[in-house]
């Protein structure tokens, strides 16, 4: 019987930039969609961003985990969480730009922040907000659309 090969493997994250931000942590959605907007700019795409955070709610990490269409970005919770994991964050933040400029969250977008908040319990990892942001306006869905507190 021939032997089976097991590829032996390790990971690591890549640092490619840096992003100043005057808060040392983040207590509020706003806070979070400042550092969002900081990061990508003035898009005309969904943009759907990560802040992976400390126990103290300083970010550690933000990456973009898909650039979508005009009106969609997809995603799926492994994408979110491996990034989280392999930055050791106590806690996540999720958001996406409404280049539209109307912050009103989809159907999909209340889906995923449920299954998020599922995984999240489960993961160990703190799920605080899935934030729907424009140039001009910030939607928490944990606050305004799960009746949870952010």
């Amino acid at each position: 019987m021939e032997s089976k090969q097991i590829n032996i493997v390790s990971l690591q994250m890549i640092k490619t930039g840096t992003l100043s931000y005057l808060k040392r942590r983040i207590t509020s959605p706003e806070d979070a969609t400042d550092i969002m907007k900081s990061f990508i700019g003035n898009s005309d795409r969904e943009h759907l961003i990560l802040i992976c955070m400390n126990s103290k709610n300083e970010p550690t990490h933000i990456q973009t985990l898909s650039i979508g269409s005009i009106n969609q970005s997809i995603i799926h919770p492994r994408e979110i969480f491996k990034t989280a994991i392999l930055s050791n964050a106590n806690s996540i933040m999720i958001g996406h730009n409404h280049p539209s400029g109307d912050v009103t969250p989809s159907p999909e977008d209340i889906n995923i922040t449920e299954r998020l908040m599922l995984i999240s319990e489960m993961m160990g990892i703190l799920f605080y907000d899935h934030i729907v942001f424009s140039e001009s306006h910030t939607h928490s869905i944990m606050k305004y659309d799960m009746k949870h507190e952010v």
